[in-house]
């Protein structure tokens, strides 16, 4: 082989080693985010059958609203108070609990999505409040879920 093939030839072989590599890491984050959404269905489950053992009346899961405010996890009433519940699920708490995840951006969006799910609603509750359900595995403890009961407000400024 002439020098011009042989470099070509390792030139494209690179090439090639790449764009299996790039594809491998591709399959690996396919695999990372339907992990991380398997967790978040997971999450959202327990957290149903928790507040349903906690005595809530779940109306709604995964409300999405209409205008593309956000999506409500989970919508129920405990008595009374129509409860808009936001659910974070972590496999570790090494980067905090979950219920940190509930950044203020994130509140907004949730916030907004209530409003609209408010405006759509025939009968308007008495009162209403925002829970987030905290869901985690330690390694000494095991499952972890945590209730926070009005955890931020309709009408919060930050």
């Amino acid at each position: 082989m002439g020098l011009w093939a042989r470099l070509m030839y390792r030139a494209l072989a690179w090439k090639e080693r790449q764009r299996a590599q790039r594809a491998a890491l591709l399959q690996q984050e396919e695999r990372g985010r339907s992990e991380i959404s398997d967790l978040g269905v997971r999450g959202e489950t327990l957290a149903y059958w928790f507040l349903r053992q906690a005595g809530y009346a779940v109306v709604a899961r995964n409300w999405l609203a209409r205008s593309g405010a956000g999506e409500l996890d989970l919508v129920g009433w405990e008595g009374p108070t129509l409860v808009f519940v936001e659910v974070k699920a972590r496999t570790s708490e090494i980067s905090g609990p979950p219920e940190l995840a509930v950044s203020r951006k994130k509140r907004e969006r949730v916030i907004r999505a209530a409003r609209e799910y408010l405006q759509q609603l025939r009968r308007k509750p008495m009162s209403c409040r925002f829970d987030v359900v905290s869901v985690s595995w330690h390694e000494e403890k095991g499952l972890q879920v945590r209730l926070i009961k009005n955890a931020f407000q309709l009408n919060q400024k930050e």
